[in-house]
């Protein structure tokens, strides 16, 4: 029976928040075994049986997602317990990897989850970071975090951990130093609802300071055209010159000298001029050559994909750029200004030609995502041009033809295509899942034990099965639509 909050009083009240908190922290925990018992019903090796050899030929091999002494997983079990759960592949992978690290390695930490006394959130954390210690060693971490996490901060918590970890195994530790420093990269993060995405790059120290010197001294030179900027936000502008190489060394070229960098030359008459930076100090010869370069050449060249509305051309609104995410008009102008644009012709999505060959030509490739948005597969986040392009109706080779050598006509086209993830891909092919093309941009699956799904340009839906069954097994050429 519910309880109608407004008639507790405040201690009524402080006691339904802890109650609530607990209830929470419990149905996480039944969520998490929920996905263990999933993954022990699907434990065995399915390549020991007496079809083997087709399994491992196809891909389903049990998977070793937790860390040592976890049970291996089938790898075709984990696509359906993830649409049961509306949720991505990787989040469901990464769960049941956690959960298995908890039950198998760290039982003691596990105990407490059970009782409700902790976050469970934490204990997964606390999981993933221990998941490279060998199953004799992560006992320590256990140890610890058990008598600590129903009582400390997650930040404590987690410092605790990651001391353990350390302590568990040192010289593992020194290895796994050694090994990242030979992991430099660079990192993009998505788009967000404003434009702005975060950059993320991992270098040497030396390299990472040139940048920072590099990106400080242009910020100096701008600073006058932007007087309202505050000093991150100018290093940010800054940081952009270093994608545009022909601009900053123009830029750069202008103002070699520091102390001589405002658009108003008259103001800098009576100052003594300085030592250009160390940094980026040019020898006299090479100013001079350059200076006469034509740097054009240098420019960035890239392909933009910019979907808009005719109303938004002619009253104002808001575009969608791929990578980019959806920004205004105005912001798009200022995104293409530094650059030389060269339009190509809009794609007809109307257009119906069909192929008898396997493979998709890349016009048709271009068409599908257009319609599409990304991965056909349910609730697939993928929205890359980067993924396989499969038939939803699987491709007939030949001898299935009329005159019993060559295969049926027309069968890639835009009626028959959709974009899928190469894991998605393998599972649709080989992991007993049924989908079909009903509709444009519009698809229907059913997966091994009978759930229904309805892939749409407005999302994945639900449906009962046996709709489902009726649109996979409508003629060719008819498109059921149920309500």
């Amino acid at each position: 029976m519910s309880t109608d909050l407004t008639d507790l009083d405040a201690f009524g009240l402080l006691a339904a928040a802890t109650e609530a908190e607990r209830a929470a922290r419990l149905a996480e925990v039944h969520k998490l075994d929920v996905l263990a018992t999933w993954a022990a019903a699907h434990s065995s090796d399915p390549t020991e049986g007496p079809d083997g050899h087709i399994a491992r030929r196809v891909g389903n091999v049990l998977r070793q997602l937790g860390g040592d002494g976890t049970p291996g997983v089938q790898d075709f079990c984990l696509g359906e317990i993830a649409l049961a759960r509306s949720t991505g592949v990787t989040a469901t992978s990464n769960a049941i990897a956690d959960v298995l690290d908890l039950q198998h390695r760290l039982p003691l930490t596990w105990a407490v989850c059970r009782r409700g006394e902790c976050e469970p959130w934490i204990a997964r954390r606390v999981a993933k970071l221990s998941r490279h210690l060998p199953l004799a060693r992560v006992g320590v971490v256990d140890s610890a975090v058990s008598r600590v996490i129903a009582s400390e901060s997650a930040a404590r918590v987690l410092q605790v951990a990651e001391a353990k970890v350390v302590e568990a195994d040192p010289d593992l530790h020194d290895e796994r130093c050694e090994a990242e420093r030979r992991r430099r990269y660079l990192g993009l993060g998505r788009t967000d609802e404003h434009g702005l995405r975060t950059l993320i790059a991992r270098l040497e120290a030396g390299d990472a300071a040139a940048v920072d010197a590099t990106v400080h001294r242009v910020a100096e030179i701008v600073a006058p055209r932007h007087p309202e900027a505050h000093p991150d936000e100018l290093r940010a502008l800054a940081f952009g010159w270093l994608a545009r190489p022909a601009e900053l060394l123009t830029l750069l070229l202008e103002h070699t000298q520091t102390g001589t960098d405002t658009d108003d030359p008259e103001l800098d008459l009576d100052r003594e001029p300085q030592a250009p930076s160390r940094a980026l100090a040019f020898p006299a010869d090479l100013l001079e050559s350059l200076r006469d370069v034509d740097l054009s050449p240098l420019a960035p060249k890239s392909v933009l994909h910019v979907h808009l509305h005719e109303a938004a051309v002619h009253i104002g609104g808001v575009t969608r750029v791929e990578g980019l995410g959806p920004v205004t008009l105005t912001r798009l102008a200022e995104l293409l200004r530094h650059h030389t644009l060269k339009v190509q012709p809009v794609k007809d999505l109307s257009s119906r030609v069909r192929y008898t060959a396997y493979e998709h030509p890349e016009s048709l490739r271009d068409q599908v995502h257009l319609v599409t948005g990304g991965d056909y597969w349910p609730f697939a986040t993928s929205t890359s041009r980067h993924v396989d392009l499969d038939h939803p109706t699987p491709y007939q080779h030949g001898g299935t033809g009329d005159d019993g050598r060559d295969p049926p006509p027309a069968q890639t086209g835009p009626h028959n295509s959709g974009p899928l993830g190469r894991r998605h891909h393998r599972w649709k092919t080989h992991a007993g899942y049924r989908s079909r093309q009903c509709g444009e941009g519009r698809y229907v699956w059913l997966t091994p034990h009978g759930l229904g799904f309805l892939v749409d340009h407005t999302g994945t839906h639900r449906i009962h099965p046996e709709k489902a069954r009726l649109i996979l097994e409508a003629p060719p050429g008819v498109d059921i639509y149920v309500g």
